[in-house]
């Protein structure tokens, strides 16, 4: 049985085993138009010609960070004995009362058995009793799974960036999609 607890300590293996990337046959297509009284994003989901695929990077660096962020108590991970087989990596920003998820991913072995779910409610739940009023989530727009993953956890697409990774985001297609769920005061 899987158990969710507080993630406090984090290694490259365990970060690359269970976040190694994505496959995609489908993005959201962003088209960007600005007029001298509009701006307009859409969105759209395409049909790729061939799978678009990315592959994380992660080094010790980032790690450090994470391992940084993990000490403020807002992250957690899925445990299957001692193996971990999720997690999810938040950090607090108290001048605007929200929660930035970091990471946020299951092994693909122990995918659809409700673990993401879990892990969310955790964070969730603690961000509400912090008195958090919103979590967000950043994901890219090639990558849709993870778009219809957030949005059954109760988020929605609140912003787009069109060069948050580089100046060629637009242009290459690689676009930071912003998600957010509101939360309600703790009681």
């Amino acid at each position: 049985m899987v158990e969710i607890r507080s993630l406090t300590q984090l290694n490259l293996a365990d970060l690359r085993q269970i976040a190694s990337g994505y496959t995609s046959d489908n993005k959201y297509a962003v088209h960007h138009t600005e007029g001298e009284s509009f701006v307009s994003f859409d969105l759209r989901l395409v049909t790729l010609d061939k799978p678009y695929v990315k592959k994380f990077h992660y080094n010790n660096e980032i790690l450090q960070q994470y391992n940084t962020v993990l000490r403020s108590g807002y992250s957690f991970g899925a445990y299957d004995d001692n193996l971990l087989v999720g997690l999810a990596i938040a950090e607090a920003h108290r001048w605007n009362r929200s929660l930035s998820v970091h990471e946020f991913h299951v092994a693909e072995t122990h995918r659809n058995q409700g673990i993401g779910k879990q892990l969310m409610e955790c964070v969730a739940e603690k961000a509400r009793r912090a008195g958090f009023r919103i979590i967000v989530c950043e994901t890219q727009n090639t990558n849709p799974t993870a778009i219809n993953v957030y949005r059954k956890l109760g988020f929605r697409v609140e912003g787009v960036d069109i060069s948050f990774y580089s100046n060629d985001d637009y242009s290459e297609g690689e676009i930071a999609v912003f998600m957010k769920r509101r939360l309600c005061a703790a009681l």
